[in-house]
């Protein structure tokens, strides 16, 4: 099977390079320069019409949205590495209700906080308030994360697996954003062995040193 990623350093697509280390999967990354427009030519929009990474092109295929990478990742390499529950395993509903709560639920909450007061937004779509509710609303949700996490150390249970990848990923870019996780203990004690992991070291770079 041949891979091809599309990616940018600090991107959206650096959880998929990350499970794509941690997975051992050989694949082409191609990193492109975001600056300077190369998600925005035609070749590439021909593979990905919303001009973002990730976009993984499987076999000549194009695939893109992080999440939905993620998890076909899971699916095709990660039940045979014991990273990723199979179809028929009583984890299943399990990895897929907890990744895709990370992406829709807590990854909108982070996009409010950003648009609401980040020095990269307009400073004219910035509204303190508005940034306040969506902070109120991350700390509930770093609170139920930690409810989970202080019954067993990863989300599936004793072991690593991309679920903690996935939600690992973007609770890890909602602390750059400036969501704080210091009410939550297991949250943080997890955060620290997630981002130990010589992987993570090695997709997300500069930032997680």
């Amino acid at each position: 099977m041949s891979l091809k990623l599309y990616a940018a350093p600090m991107s959206s697509a650096t959880p998929v390079v990350h499970a794509i280390r941690e997975l051992q999967v050989p694949c082409e990354i191609v990193m492109l320069d975001l600056k300077a427009g190369d998600q925005r030519k035609p070749e590439f929009l021909a593979l990905n019409p919303n001009g973002k990474v990730p976009t993984l092109v499987v076999d000549g295929t194009p695939m893109f949205e992080a999440v939905a990478i993620l998890q076909w990742l899971g699916d095709r390499y990660g039940v045979e590495r014991g990273l990723w529950p199979a179809a028929d395993a009583p984890e299943r509903p399990t990895a897929l209700s907890w990744t895709a709560w990370a992406y829709v639920t807590v990854g909108a909450q982070i996009q409010r906080l950003n648009y609401a007061r980040s020095p990269n937004v307009d400073p004219r779509l910035h509204h303190a308030p508005a940034a306040e509710s969506a902070l109120t609303e991350l700390d509930r949700l770093v609170g139920l994360l930690d409810a989970r996490l202080a019954q067993r150390p990863y989300l599936l249970g004793e072991a690593f697996s991309l679920v903690d990848l996935v939600v690992g990923s973007v609770v890890t870019y909602g602390t750059y954003c400036g969501v704080p996780v210091d009410r939550h203990p297991h949250v943080g004690a997890w955060l620290e062995r997630f981002q130990a992991r010589p992987a993570f070291r090695e997709a997300w770079g500069a930032a997680a040193s």
